[in-house]
């Protein structure tokens, strides 16, 4: 295995009071609880932006290697659900893509992304995650 890349960030204080930033200080936010009042930032937002960038970079990856045009507009909406069980919280992600081509290979394409984006592969059999073409 090679090394690519390490994100470093610093957490101060929990969802309802605290601080996040990242070691370059690209990403300095406050971080909030969504039932709350402060303007801020809940970690289920960061996860759905991180892993709808990492699949539309994995899809345009498999979509170059299969010679398969995507429009410069594709779109992914993210969404991550923070729910409970007996056992605690436990989340869910749904991805509706919109991969905006013509080719009749978009399921296909899909399916292979699904075995190359880490946030798949890191989450496979963990969560509940639906991947929806649009």
């Amino acid at each position: 295995m090679q090394h690519v890349h390490t994100a470093t960030r610093e957490t101060i204080g929990s969802r309802e009071n605290g601080f996040a930033r990242s070691s370059d200080g690209a990403l300095d936010i406050r971080l909030s609880n969504p039932a709350g009042n402060r303007l801020g930032t809940n970690p289920e937002q960061l996860v759905a932006i991180a892993w709808s960038v990492s699949f539309a970079s994995s899809l345009k990856h498999v979509a170059d290697l299969r010679r398969v045009k995507l429009h410069s507009d594709l779109r992914i909406y993210a969404n991550v659900d923070l729910s409970s069980d007996d056992q605690g919280y436990v989340v869910g992600v749904r991805l509706d893509i919109y991969p905006r081509t013509g080719s009749r290979h978009c399921i296909a394409l899909i399916e292979a992304v699904r075995l190359e984006c880490p946030y798949c592969r890191a989450t496979r059999g963990n969560i509940h995650a639906l991947y929806n073409l649009v």
